[in-house]
């Protein structure tokens, strides 16, 4: 497990004989610990490339064969794991499955059916609507004349008629007694076909062609109605045959299914692979915990025949993250900003840790932290009831971030949730109100109104301790590539940041007297790491690091003025908002009694509304704001990114096991897990 560093990654090379292949592929593929990269220029003049097999592009068609095959079958039960060893016995399984003809002939049956139920069912709305006409349709139909039916309101209807000239010669025939809607018949010539299409559509009325048929709409409803009956029950008897054949080869169909998937990913990896007339040779990068297993895991399948080994490289490795379980979520963040490159610090740790704090802190209302904590436990939930939610607000959502997104999101609030509502309990701050102050004549030690120059102070020790310590890693950064100057100019930042830190605060407190010791060992750190910048980096430099460490550190007061502009933001809602209730509105155009009682209904009306929109603000905010604290003040001393993520070849197995593994008792090979 990785913690503050990413898995340490190894290059390997298995070099075996041609017979051993087919085994140490296999043995790649489960254990899920190799990504297999193209082989190195040196061996790759020494072998050539491997090559596809007739029996591999056989494999090809029938994974083909089967995934269209399980797409069709509907779920059904399914047996123990099956067991091929060979990809032979694959193949000869492949071929015992005789029912890919039947099934392709239902579903082609069944999608044609369901076309014709859709078609029938609209047809028959159009008909519905329609039966205000007695006459047969056949009545209606001319070379010369197109019939269309439709539904509209009043105005609509009349706008049309208007819109169309005489030379359309339209006729109308009209449903009697419909008072808001017009169901209507409309026949006009063909050569005024483009007028009437443009007039519909200007007046927003859709229009449809005259049903089929010759009988009147009543006798063309009935037949259509007889045949949605045998449709829906063809539909129902291919629903039981389907089910049927799943129940006898689901559990088979999905086990080849599985192993010609497999099979596949190794034809792939083949690719990358050399070959010799006797021998094969393959590379790949595997985190160096796992390099051991791996080796005597391939000696087993190959009988001590393939031999690993490790290949001294400068190319840069993939990146694999293994932080602990909670941890692992806020790994989200961290992808989302860049992933980390594999020889430098992974930060998931420390955004774990600081980014709940800053979010808790910058909403301080435990109102608000048990709101934000119930959405996200809904969020967490999945969403329920989310279908009965105003459509406009489904996609203002989506808009910003996928479900899944949301519930990562989710779980990287709840802790700053929590912190909020203990902050909240101890400063009294319940949507902007001071409920104990109130109730029990509780007064908090700290008020974040009246003590900002305390939390001022607060904020900026913490924005100082978060710069120093990027500075920190970025100098253990710097000593790992040997980066002599790099180190240099790193510890000699924050020796200049701490000097301006407490420069800064003798000149707040009056400590600037010359015979203070803070203040004079503040000047001498200013001037020994402004001087060392100077003479390792240069005068340019030295400006640079001076505005970074002095905005950096007092960007951190932004921690403050979030929180003050949600407290106040609440406190003037709910100001005006009791002031509605308590004095009511426009008392002496209107009547008291009516005039209070508006002001109530506006009051509470604000009360929400206001609530509300402060409580997405608490979403926003903290979490903009807590990030960009982090990704931008922190991340900029010793952050690179721009890392390549770690994929293994291989893939899980849910409904065949291993060749590898043994009938019985326990077995040489045990399966990784699959990366984070």
């Amino acid at each position: 497990m990785g913690i503050l560093r990413p898995v340490r990654m190894t290059r390997v090379g298995v070099l075996g004989l041609k017979d051993d292949e087919a085994r140490v592929l296999t043995a790649l593929h489960d254990l899920r610990v190799a990504q297999i990269e193209p082989l190195s220029p040196g061996a790759l003049a020494l072998l050539a490339p491997e090559r596809a097999t007739e029996l591999q592009r056989a494999i090809g068609d029938e994974t083909l064969r089967f995934r269209g095959l399980l797409a069709a079958l509907p779920k059904g039960p399914v047996g123990p794991p099956h067991r091929f060893d060979t990809v032979e016995q694959i193949l000869a399984a492949a071929k015992t499955v005789p029912i890919d003809g039947e099934v392709g002939a239902l579903r082609t049956e069944d999608d044609r059916l369901v076309t014709e139920e859709r078609t029938a069912t609209e047809t028959l709305g159009w008909l519905d609507r329609i039966a205000f006409y007695t006459g047969r349709l056949e009545d209606l139909r001319a070379q010369s004349v197109l019939s269309f039916v439709g539904t509209t309101d009043v105005p609509s209807f009349d706008a049309l008629r208007t819109a169309l000239p005489p030379s359309a010669d339209a006729a109308y025939l009209t449903a009697p007694g419909d008072a808001k809607d017009v169901r209507f018949i409309l026949a006009v010539r063909r050569s005024s076909a483009d007028l009437l299409a443009k007039a519909a559509q200007h007046q927003n009325i859709r229009l449809a062609p005259l049903p089929p048929g010759s009988g009147s709409p009543a006798e063309e409803a009935a037949r259509l109605r007889e045949r949605l009956t045998q449709v829906r029950a063809r539909r129902v008897a291919i629903a039981e045959r389907m089910a049927s054949l799943s129940r006898d080869w689901f559990s088979l169909v999905s086990a080849v299914d599985e192993a010609l998937t497999v099979e596949n990913r190794k034809v792939e990896a083949l690719g990358k692979f050399g070959a010799g007339r006797l021998s094969f040779a393959v590379e790949a990068w595997v985190p160096e915990r796992d390099v051991a297993r791996l080796s005597a895991v391939l000696t087993d399948v190959s009988g001590g025949r393939a031999y690993l080994y490790t290949i001294p490289t400068t190319d840069e490795p993939p990146t694999l993250m293994d932080n602990p379980r909670g941890v692992r979520r806020f790994e989200f963040f961290i992808r989302f900003y860049s992933l980390p490159q594999a020889d430098e610090w992974d930060p998931t740790l420390v955004f774990a840790i600081v980014f709940p704090l800053f979010f808790g802190f910058m909403l301080g209302d435990w109102g608000y932290g048990l709101a934000i904590l119930l959405i996200s436990l809904w969020m967490i939930a999945g969403f329920p009831g989310a279908s009965k939610l105003p459509a406009a607000g489904r996609r203002f959502v989506k808009s910003i971030m996928g479900p899944q997104g949301m519930q990562q999101l989710a779980w990287a609030l709840l802790p700053g949730c929590f912190l909020a509502i203990g902050l909240g309990l101890f400063w009294d701050e319940f949507f902007g109100y001071h409920l104990f102050g109130a109730w029990f004549g509780y007064v908090p030690p700290i008020d974040p109104v009246k003590d900002i120059g305390k939390l001022l102070l607060f904020a900026g020790f913490l924005g100082l301790g978060m710069v120093t310590f990027g500075f920190i890693l970025g100098a253990l950064k710097e000593h790992f590539h040997h980066h002599r100057n790099g180190v240099i100019g790193k510890v000699s930042a924050i020796v200049l940041c701490w000097g301006v830190a407490f420069v800064g605060l003798s000149l707040i407190f009056r400590w600037d007297q010359i015979t203070n010791p803070i203040f004079l060992t503040s000047l001498a750190a200013m001037a020994v790491g402004a001087g060392t910048i100077f003479a390792v980096e240069g005068g340019q430099q030295l400006m640079l690091e001076f505005i970074e460490v002095l905005s950096h550190v007092l960007s951190y007061t932004r921690l403050v003025g979030i929180l003050l502009a949600s407290v106040i933001l609440a406190v003037v809602i709910n100001s005006i908002a009791v002031g509605l209730i308590h004095n009511g509105i426009g008392t002496s155009a209107v009547g008291s009694v009516v005039g209070i009682a508006l002001g109530i209904i506006f009051g509470v009306f604000l009360i929400f509304a206001g609530q509300a929109f402060n409580v997405i603000l608490g979403v926003f905010e903290p979490g903009i704001q807590g990030a960009r604290l982090i990704f931008v003040e922190y991340f900029s001393k010793f952050y690179s990114g721009n890392g390549r993520a770690f994929r293994p070849f291989g893939g899980t197995r849910t409904h065949t096991v291993s060749s590898l593994t043994p009938a019985t008792g326990p077995g040489p090979l045990v399966m990784g897990p699959p990366p984070s």
